[in-house]
């Protein structure tokens, strides 16, 4: 019989810090623990759950004192959905912890001991905040340990987000706080029409089900987005489906639907079908729109993006004579940005569809000095490319949070750049990369911007300058 392991209690831990991943951390001669589910100032007695020769991992289960800085969570689903896992320290705090988290990583990872960073840009808007959310169907709604106790029968079909690290349980969505209300509205009455009409939520490990998931998306202009994914193509029930958004939301400016029968949920290679609307949306940034398709990608809080992209450009310090690389450009948000104050803007992505989009932005907001390119980073930034497209004065940076190929930065750097504005949403692997700049580049400025409250998660624009 296998032995069932001895829990080791760990009693009245303070806990003095936050970490870079959203642990919490305690000290323990000299050892650091990171403990979940509790936040600096409180003092808790901590399960550990995994042991290191340096360091504890753990859960708070006993407290012996809250914190000063814990407030009462909005949100029902806390501690069981694993998104907004901040939710309860006092935003203040948050921020702190945030900007804390990059100076650390300038510091630790960077070798950069005496740079200043910059108070971080907080977000007016704390909750609802998002303009994309996506929600799984399934018939293996997770249930909570006071339900299975009560031995009571529970319908299982679920629609919400995936319990961390199970990937076939679902928790069922009753309010999110991260969109607008309408959100929860669309999402609960999709719901009870597919029980009243008794279809089938997906089954994840079988792979069958009608219902497989559904992306609700929105504008600051005022305009939604649904795209409806089905694990059937059975056009009665796809059709009766829409109809009943439709009539039910006149708010839907897109009713789109896409059939995937794959085994994984990607739509990127799927025809995406349109029932009703536009098949995108139009967003706004100062006089600047920008088509949003289902499959476009756009930074997920509007009102923050136009910080980080203004801190960007205020940062460049643009004459209107400049030539500007916009590395990872997407679908061209920062490049159309920036390009009425510059001679010419040049932007690399990786995804093809995603330049399209880009070319289409420069067109609808009559934008004729920018070129777009796809393909690998490392392999287009090339001796001859930069010749063929003139040296850049500035080079913007965005790239995803793995941070950039060496190869690419050693590119970067063979171009000589004036400037280079490196963005974020990773300030270790950003100060990673700037170790191999730092001969040739000066840190001037550092920017945290906060975009995701109640979440570990910061963005971090930085200036260099050529020495």
């Amino acid at each position: 019989m296998k032995k069932e392991k001895k829990r080791q209690i760990i009693q009245q831990l303070e806990i003095i810090d936050c970490g870079s991943e959203g642990q919490s951390i305690a000290k323990l001669d000299n050892m650091v623990v990171f403990v979940k589910g509790a936040v600096p100032g409180d003092v808790v007695d901590v399960e550990v759950t995994r042991k290191k020769a340096n360091y504890r991992e753990g859960n708070a289960i006993h407290f012996h004192k809250f914190s000063a800085d814990r407030i009462a969570p909005a949100c029902n689903h806390f501690g069981t959905c694993g998104g907004c896992k901040w939710q309860y320290l006092n935003y203040n705090k948050q921020t702190h912890y945030k900007q804390k988290q990059v100076a650390n990583a300038l510091q630790r990872i960077g070798g950069f001991t005496d740079i200043k960073v910059s108070d971080i840009i907080t977000s007016d808007q704390k909750y609802e905040y998002r303009n994309k959310l996506e929600f799984t169907f399934s018939n293996k709604k997770w249930l909570t340990h006071e339900q299975i106790q009560s031995g009571d029968e529970f319908n299982r079909n679920a629609l919400g987000f995936h319990i961390p690290g199970m990937f076939d349980k679902v928790l069922d969505i009753e309010k999110c706080y991260l969109q607008d209300n309408l959100s929860n509205e669309i999402r609960n009455e999709l719901k009870d029409f597919a029980l009243k009409n008794n279809y089938s939520f997906y089954d994840i490990r079988a792979q069958v089900g009608f219902l497989r998931n559904v992306i609700i998306r929105n504008t600051t202009t005022g305009e939604w987005m649904i795209v409806m994914v089905f694990g059937e193509n059975d056009e009665a029930k796809i059709y009766a489906t829409l109809k009943h958004l439709a009539n039910k939301f006149s708010e839907i400016t897109s009713l789109l639907y896409v059939v995937n029968t794959k085994k994984n949920d990607t739509i990127g290679d799927l025809d995406v079908h349109t029932y009703k609307g536009n098949p995108y949306m139009t967003e706004q940034m100062e006089n600047l729109k920008f088509r949003i398709g289902p499959k476009s990608f756009y930074q997920t809080n509007p009102q923050q993006a136009y910080q980080l992209y203004k801190t960007a450009r205020e940062l460049a310090a643009l004459t209107g004579n400049e030539t500007v690389y916009d590395l990872y450009t997407g679908t061209g948000t920062i490049a159309n940005f920036v390009a009425q104050r510059t001679k010419k803007v040049v932007g690399i992505e990786y995804v093809a569809d995603a330049i399209n989009d880009a070319k289409i932005n420069s067109q609808i907001n009559n934008i004729n000095n920018t070129l777009f390119f796809s393909g690998d980073m490392k392999d287009i930034l090339t001796a001859e490319f930069i010749l063929a497209n003139e040296k850049p004065d500035i080079i913007i940076t965005d790239p995803p949070r793995a941070g950039m190929h060496e190869s690419v930065t050693e590119r970067i750097l063979q171009a000589t750049p004036a400037k280079i504005i490196y963005v974020s949403c990773n300030p270790a692997t950003q100060a990673r990369d700037m170790v191999l700049m730092r001969e040739q580049y000066e840190i001037k400025k550092v920017q945290p911007v906060d975009m995701f409250p109640h979440t570990h998660h910061v963005e971090n624009v930085v200036l260099l300058e050529k020495k």
